[in-house]
């Protein structure tokens, strides 16, 4: 199964449980983030499990773990050339900022969601020595 129709099929599971899917995202914090190509303009829409901002209600964190390629994911490159987007969580639609976050609050925010999501400790280990895993703020506009 390619990954557009494993994406698809969160998608569609997410838009009919009110934002919530299972295996292997059971009981997982998941947002449908929603983001314009920087090369050719089409639209997207991402599943990501996030990270809810636990003194600002207004923003989550996404992480461009990409299951521990190599390379960061399509969709990073493309939120960080508009710093824009638009996300869905649970039943809601509405637009976003998004900044990269960095330095020790990156790593404050990544280890945070390693300890609830030990899949992101195992990202983290294989792209060690090759590339730091993004860490992004989507913040309600």
């Amino acid at each position: 199964m390619s990954t557009d129709d494993w994406n698809a099929g969160i998608i569609a599971e997410f838009r009919e449980n009110e934002g919530k899917v299972g295996d292997p995202f059971e009981g997982a914090p998941m947002v449908l983030v929603h983001h314009t190509g920087r090369k050719s303009g089409r639209d997207f829409v991402s599943p990501m499990m996030y990270l809810a901002d636990e003194q600002d209600p207004k923003t989550i964190y996404v992480f461009a773990s990409k299951a521990g390629a190599p390379t960061n994911p399509d969709w990073y490159y493309n939120l960080v050339a508009t710093d824009q987007a638009e996300v869905e969580i649970g039943t809601e639609t509405y637009p976003v900022s998004v900044s990269e976050v960095t330095g020790e609050k990156r790593d404050r925010i990544y280890d945070e969601q390693a300890s609830r999501y030990p899949g992101f400790a195992e990202y983290a280990e294989k792209t060690a020595g090759i590339r730091t895993i993004p860490v992004v703020a989507l913040t309600r506009a």
